[in-house]
């Protein structure tokens, strides 16, 4: 049964992914259509991200009231339903109104799922729960482009993918029973979990309020520069590469893409190498290597070295957002862990959503060629704050185990 149930939170999460990548994928239609400047697209993006973020700070309260199941039950309907309403839009007011449940429902079902695998299943299970996000954000673009190539419309990918959302929902809705067979972990067991972490799990030791237990607030800083590095290679890598480096667009898009296999690709594989080195070391590891490629972007190398540094950055960033999201109960506990949860997607979701968008503000006014020096900068605030919590939690615990 918990075979089965992990399969259909895999295929939850394609659907999670898949809505990520297709407002870029037919925009250019799009705003041709309804008659909308080429950036109301950042319009769209901040409400869909914002209501990420207020259903991820508010996915611990939902969690009182609502199980998993239903939780990610009413969350992929409102995904599939907004996404059927994007595919009918008859104007650019319709599409922000349905905006608000497609971005509330990711959220939601985001942090729920996060939560499940970190407290019940292990870390390959969460690092290949990423891997098919990644396979759902690349599948979109295909279906978006084949509708427009082959029948012009931009409605009918939205259309596909709305459907695909509601079959989706029918197998959710079958498979509650499962969600309620998930064991509640014992006194014993969260004792074993904490044995390998950082923490120590002493009876009254643990704060009545999420964000004061020990370390969570240096914690959301590895989540915040995290998904500036990944937001802004992804939304800024290519300008860099034809501004700056004078490749030409389709060369740059190209080499992007390498930087997204790469992310891909190492979380597969991240998801074998669980099975002999721990979280941290992993997390350390990843951090490691996605700094020295944003080394390399800054060292006055020939261009050709700037695709291995884009490469090195996918791979590196690769385990450690799954990694950190895994080690959240071993970490924090499980008494807060749905809060944390759902307090690190909303600073994600933060990150993601405002990072580049302010480098946007700030290369406008000197170049893209300080797009190296920023990743650097992101890169290096990321390892400094979860090496700062490793330290914490390692005191902490030192401390804890010495008023025994």
């Amino acid at each position: 049964m918990a075979t089965l149930l992990l399969l259909i939170i895999y295929l939850a999460f394609i659907s999670l992914g898949l809505p990520d990548s297709l407002l870029g994928a037919g925009w250019p239609v799009m705003q041709k259509d309804l008659g909308q400047s080429l950036d109301s697209a950042g319009l769209l993006y901040m409400i869909i991200a914002g209501g990420t973020i207020v259903s991820s700070l508010a996915n611990g309260w939902l969690n009182k009231w609502l199980d998993a199941g239903k939780i990610t039950l009413i969350s992929v309907l409102m995904t599939a339903a907004a996404l059927w309403g994007y595919s009918i839009a008859p104007s650019m007011a319709w599409l922000i109104v349905c905006s608000i449940p497609l971005g509330l429902g990711a959220g939601a079902v985001d942090a729920t799922l996060n939560n499940v695998v970190a407290n019940h299943y292990k870390a390959h299970h969460m690092s290949w729960l990423h891997c098919f996000w990644g396979v759902g954000a690349m599948s979109s673009p295909i279906i978006m482009s084949y509708f427009i190539l082959q029948q012009g419309s931009w409605r009918d990918g939205y259309l596909s993918v709305a459907i695909i959302q509601f079959g989706l929902t029918a197998v959710l809705l079958i498979s509650l029973p499962l969600w309620s067979k998930l064991r509640p972990t014992t006194h014993a067991e969260e004792k074993e979990n904490h044995s390998s972490s950082h923490t120590v799990d002493l009876e009254n030791s643990v704060p009545t309020k999420p964000l004061q237990v020990k370390g969570v607030k240096v914690g959301l800083l590895s989540f915040l520069f995290y998904c500036g590095v990944e937001s802004m290679m992804g939304l800024w890598g290519s300008s860099y590469l034809v501004n700056s480096k004078g490749l030409s667009v389709a060369t740059a898009a190209q080499w992007v893409s390498l930087f997204y296999g790469g992310l891909t690709l190492g979380r597969f594989l991240s998801g074998f190498i669980t099975l002999k080195v721990s979280n941290t070391m992993l997390i350390r590891a990843g951090q490691l290597t996605a700094l020295f490629g944003t080394i390399i972007l800054v060292l006055p190398l020939p261009t050709l070295f700037s695709c291995l540094g884009y490469v090195l950055i996918g791979l590196g960033l690769a385990p450690i957002y799954p990694c950190l999201l895994h080690e959240t109960p071993a970490r924090y506990g499980k008494k807060h862990s749905q809060s944390i949860m759902g307090y690190q997607m909303a600073v994600a979701y933060t990150g993601s959503t405002f990072l580049p968008p302010l480098f946007g503000v700030v290369a406008t006014q000197f170049s893209t060629g300080i797009f190296p020096y920023v990743a650097l900068l992101f890169a290096g605030v990321m390892l400094l704050s979860s090496e700062m919590l490793n330290r914490m939690l390692y005191n902490h615990k030192q401390t804890m185990t010495k008023l025994r």
